[in-house]
């Protein structure tokens, strides 16, 4: 699992005062929580962009005044106009006690149904797993080489693993196969033909 070092700075000063002129100067506040009292610092934007601006599950190792934290980001917070990153929350580890995150959905093999002209669809991208550090994953897989066209993959097709929990519902869908609409369109044209050919030898005098 990939770490992201990150190194802070102690606020000398709290409050929304003190929070804008940090970010006046390009700093961002932040806390790492977790163990013992929050730790309140200020980091640079560019230090945490591979933590934020990013599909994957990665951890962060915040160095601050010569403590060190193995972390997670739990929360951030933006501007609601320019978007820029205003507040970090991170929640810093410890073996054995529980925590719940979101892992990204990773797929593996091929899709018959896609090879046969279907689209995949992926309506879930993230999961929401109960576990510990010492059994932390970055990720969850799905095989996708048996899901043919109209077919779905749901949670409980995700293979278990030790010492996480799953906490989405069993039955919710990942990613369905759809079926294009010339292909609909085709079937519908086959499936019409067929019953007017059924039709007419219905029909047709039989052979003396």
């Amino acid at each position: 699992m990939e770490t992201i070092t990150v190194n802070g700075e102690i606020r000398e000063n709290l409050g929304k005062k003190s929070s804008k002129e940090y970010r006046r100067e390009g700093l961002v506040p932040a806390v790492v929580y977790g163990m013992g009292d929050p730790v309140h610092f200020t980091v640079r934007a560019l230090d945490v962009r591979d933590l934020i601006y990013t599909a994957e599950f990665k951890l962060a190792e915040v160095n601050v005044s010569g403590q060190s934290y193995r972390a997670i980001v739990k929360d951030y917070q933006f501007h609601p106009v320019t978007d820029e990153l205003r507040h970090l929350d991170f929640l810093a580890l410890e073996d054995g006690r529980t925590i719940k995150v979101e892992v990204p959905v990773t797929f593996t093999g091929t899709s018959p149904g896609v090879r046969g002209g279907g689209k995949l669809q992926q309506s879930v991208r993230r999961i929401k797993i109960k576990t510990t550090p010492e059994h932390l994953v970055d990720n969850l897989t799905l095989d996708i080489s048996k899901l043919e066209l109209g077919q779905s993959i749901r949670v409980r097709d995700l293979d278990p693993i030790e010492g996480v929990e799953i906490q989405n519902p069993g039955g919710q869908p990942i990613a369905t196969v759809e079926v294009p609409r010339a292909l609909r369109s085709a079937a519908t044209a086959e499936k019409k033909a067929s019953e007017k050919e059924a039709k007419k030898a219905a029909k047709a005098p039989a052979a003396e």
